[in-house]
C-alpha cells in the first residue's frame, strides 16, 4: 500500500528522533513511519514469546498504541527502536502471563464438567502454505522449542541482527548474559540443523505485506477512538 506518508518518504529518509518529534509537534499520520520500519521486528519478538501468529500481531497493536501514547516520555537514553521493543515484549510477556492464569482456569472449569473444551483449528493459514518451505518451518519448530529466554536471545540475535549491546539493553541483562545465552542456544539446537539453515535466519517468522497494512490501519483506528473520547495520547 501507498500512503502519502510512504510517497513523501521516497524523498528523504528520517531518522526515528526526527519522526517522533515531528509527530509530538502534531504530524501525527507520520507514527506510520516507525510503524512500517518495525512491524517485522515487533511481530518477530511477539512470536518469539506467544508462539502464535494472531496473538503476536494484535501485541504488536498493543504495542505501538502504548508507544504512542507515551510518546512523550522517549527521552532518546537508547535507542528508539530498543524504547519500542521493550514495549512489545512487555506487552507479550503480561499477555503469556494472563493466558496462562485464563488456561489454568478452564482446565479447571473442565474438570468439572461445566463447560467444553474449545479447540483451535490447526490448519495452516494460507499466508503460511504460500510462503513456508520445509527448511524454514524445521528452523522454526527448532527454535520454538527452546527455553522462552534463549528463544528470544536467537531471534534478537540472529534473526533481526540487533548487537549484543542491544539485545542486552532490550532484555535488561549484561552482554555477557547475552553471549552465554546464545552460546548455549546453539547447543541445544542440533548442529546439522542450524548448519543447513545458514543464511536462511532472514526468512524466520516473516510479516508479509497485507498484515502490515492491517497493523497500521488497526492501530490509527484505535488512536483516533481514543482521540475521540477524549484520551489525549500526544503531550
Amino acid at each position: 500500500m501507498s500512503t502519502p506518508v510512504l510517497q513523501a518518504l521516497s524523498q528523504q529518509e528520517l531518522s526515528d528522533e526526527e519522526v517522533v518529534s515531528r509527530v509530538l509537534a502534531g504530524e501525527t499520520a507520520l507514527f506510520e513511519i516507525v510503524m512500517r520500519r518495525y512491524n517485522q521486528r515487533l511481530y518477530r519478538l511477539a512470536r518469539t514469546i506467544l508462539r502464535d501468529d494472531s496473538e503476536a500481531e494484535d501485541v504488536m497493536q498493543d504495542a505501538y498504541v502504548r508507544a504512542y501514547e507515551h510518546l512523550y516520555q522517549f527521552a532518546g537514553k537508547a535507542a528508539f527502536s530498543t524504547w519500542l521493543s521493550r514495549i512489545a515484549i512487555h506487552e507479550a510477556l503480561a499477555r503469556k502471563r494472563r493466558r496462562g492464569r485464563q488456561e489454568e482456569l478452564d482446565a479447571l472449569t473442565m474438570m468439572n464438567g461445566d463447560s467444553m473444551a474449545i479447540l483451535k483449528s490447526s490448519d495452516p493459514s494460507p499466508e503460511d502454505d504460500t510462503a513456508g518451505n520445509q527448511m524454514r518451518q524445521l528452523l522454526e519448530q527448532a527454535i520454538d522449542h527452546l527455553p522462552e529466554t534463549y528463544r528470544s536471545v536467537v531471534v534478537m540475535r540472529q534473526v533481526e541482527e540487533m548487537s549484543v549491546a542491544d539485545t542486552a539493553s532490550t532484555l535488561g541483562v549484561t552482554e555477557a548474559v547475552v553471549k552465554t545465552r546464545l552460546h548455549r542456544a546453539h547447543a541445544m539446537l542440533r548442529k546439522e540443523l542450524y548448519s543447513r539453515a545458514n543464511g536462511r535466519s532472514q526468512e524466520l517468522y516473516q510479516f508479509h505485506a497485507v498484515r502490515c497494512d492491517r497493523v497500521v490501519k488497526n492501530v490509527f483506528a484505535r488512536i483516533a477512538a481514543k482521540e475521540q473520547n477524549g484520551g489525549a495520547l500526544v503531550h
